[in-house]
């Protein structure tokens, strides 16, 4: 449908009528570039009365200037007509009264609106991972913002307001540009050869203490000088500072910090720099699709990471170990609230487990049911009616004729462990204990069906309780030794974030990698680095 322009005695025409052509004709483009905000467009210069925007040569450059830098958070700056304004802006910087052409205009005000876009929700559709190039408007529309910037000269201050304002998003896109620096240097990969001991000599040691320093894992001028030279039997042995650098190195890739440079550990150093960014892009717009602020008080948990924290005022004040879902059964990534916990909780088994884990349980052993102290039920509901597991001849169950309803009862061997964190959503996940504590030990944690295992729940529903609800500590000790649910209800409901981070910035400022384990990075940065017409391009190195 034609968009209904009204013409006035300040309106440019050649706006007018350029817009209507882009509606009408359903064309997507101007002078070869691509137009990506057509909507947001019309809407802008109707607000202004399609006057042109861009007479500003200060407006001009900092929005380029914007674009240039924007491969610092991971975006291509190709994306948003970077050659194209290049050419305007040195072309004009000896006329600094140029008037833009129509054309021009609408470029230049589409490469804002786009790039406001990208840096405020994302270029990827966090659901379908599909790139976006449309400008979906939310909370104030992205061109009272641009028309704001205008007047005010504050376009790229105006750009950067739309990152994520957490410290965390920026530490990471600082050391996006660290690495950066790597790229076009000749990267050592190491065969997987034999185990190296602290103590060995190894001649791929030189290597590997050269990579520690790039990586900033080892210090550039240590104290370990003599180890320097690669052509003495002493720089090829694992002594000096690598006996601390490499635990350290191994732990920051989430593998068992022992000290020994196995097949793990080299593969992780045979990681090139050009993978580390990219994996730190797929990060960066993970946090573009969070909410501006996560609150005061919440709890995390980064699957990929297998942790939890709880943040309270601004602080982290409680780090755990969680055990996530496996790969056939992933744990979904959604915010919600923790709205109550559950002492001595039961589990009613979902149905897809009961098919697929407990059917073939109960078809070899009988008395698994008893055994575990679950309840047995035919049918759903009101109309539910409790049968002896005896009674039921289950072999001759099936998928497709399973009428029961399997129900666990409190006890020391239910799945829930003591204590569930409810916040319901339609996921059906929560947090919750588990008489399962030795997996906490495993350095890949992913065996749950889907909800998070707690490693030390009690302290987690304590330090909620206590301080958000009429709950002591000794309410608490005696809700543990019911025999029943006991449901605690929290005055005010505390955010929970499930996320999925590979690589991120931990306290000390050293670059945290861990494994994807659910294969979901290659495809993001797919999408990231695809143009509108879907081909892929070169990941973008980061400018000062």
């Amino acid at each position: 449908m034609l968009l209904a322009f009204v013409q006035n005695a300040q309106s440019d025409d050649g706006i007018i009528n350029r817009l209507e052509i882009l509606q009408s004709d359903h064309s997507d483009s101007i002078q070869g570039t691509p137009l990506h905000a057509q909507d947001a467009l019309a809407r802008f210069y109707e607000n202004r009365h399609y006057q042109p925007a861009w007479s500003s040569p200060i407006a001009r450059y900092e929005l380029v200037q914007a674009i240039d830098r924007v491969a610092h958070d991971g975006l291509n700056p190709a994306d948003y007509h970077q050659d194209a304004l290049h050419d305007i802006v040195h072309s004009s910087s000896d006329d600094a009264d140029r008037t833009l052409s129509t054309e021009l205009d609408l470029i230049f005000t589409d490469a804002f609106l786009l790039l406001a876009a990208h840096l405020r929700d994302g270029k990827v559709n966090s659901q379908t991972l599909q790139a976006q190039w449309a400008v979906h408007q939310r909370q104030e529309p992205l061109f009272l913002a641009l028309e704001q910037a205008l007047q005010d000269e504050t376009v790229f201050q105006t750009l950067q307001s739309f990152k994520p304002p957490a410290p965390a998003y920026q530490k990471l896109s600082n050391y996006r540009y660290q690495l950066s620096g790597l790229l076009g240097r000749p990267w050592p990969l190491h065969d997987p050869g034999p185990t190296i001991h602290p103590g060995d000599s190894d001649p791929r040691i030189p290597a590997i203490r050269q990579q520690l320093q790039l990586l900033g894992n080892l210090p550039q001028a240590d104290h370990d000088s003599h180890y320097s030279a690669t052509n003495t039997p002493e720089s090829q042995r694992y002594a000096g500072s690598l006996i601390e650098a490499i635990p350290a190195f191994q732990a920051r890739h989430g593998l068992e910090p022992d000290g020994l440079i196995g097949r793990k550990t080299l593969q992780a150093l045979n990681t090139l720099p050009i993978e580390r960014i990219r994996q730190i892009d797929a990060n960066l717009e993970r946090w573009r699709w969070l909410p501006d602020s996560l609150g005061d008080t919440y709890v995390l948990v980064n699957i990929a990471g297998y942790d939890m924290v709880l943040v309270e005022d601004g602080e982290e004040v409680m780090h755990q170990r969680v055990i996530v879902g496996d790969p056939f059964r992933q744990t979904p990534v959604f915010s919600d609230r923790i709205r109550y916990l559950v002492f001595n909780p039961t589990w009613t088994v979902p149905r897809t487990l009961m098919i697929k884990d407990q059917l073939p349980k109960l078809q070899a052993d009988p008395s698994y049911l008893s055994r575990m102290n679950f309840k047995v039920y035919k049918g759903w509901g009101a109309r539910r009616v409790e049968v002896a597991p005896e009674e039921i001849d289950w072999n001759t169950l099936t998928a497709d004729h399973f009428p029961y309803q399997l129900i666990q009862q409190p006890g020391p061997n239910n799945s829930l462990g003591q204590v569930k964190f409810m916040f319901p959503n339609k996921h059906a996940i929560y947090l919750h204990d588990t008489p399962g504590q030795y997996h906490f030990s495993r350095e890949q944690r992913t065996i749950s069906s889907g909800c998070i295992r707690v490693e030390r729940p009690f302290e987690l529903a304590e330090r909620l309780l206590t301080r958000n609800s009429s709950w002591t500590k000794d309410t608490i000790r005696q809700a543990r030794q019911e025999k029943e649910p006991v449901k605690a209800i929290l005055d005010r409901s505390v955010p929970v974030h499930l996320q999925y981070w590979t690589t991120w910035v931990d306290k000390s400022g050293h670059l945290q990698i861990r494994k994807d384990v659910y294969g979901r990075d290659r495809r993001l940065v797919d999408a990231l680095r695809s143009d509108f017409k879907g081909n892929l391009q070169l990941t973008p190195r980061s400018h000062r």
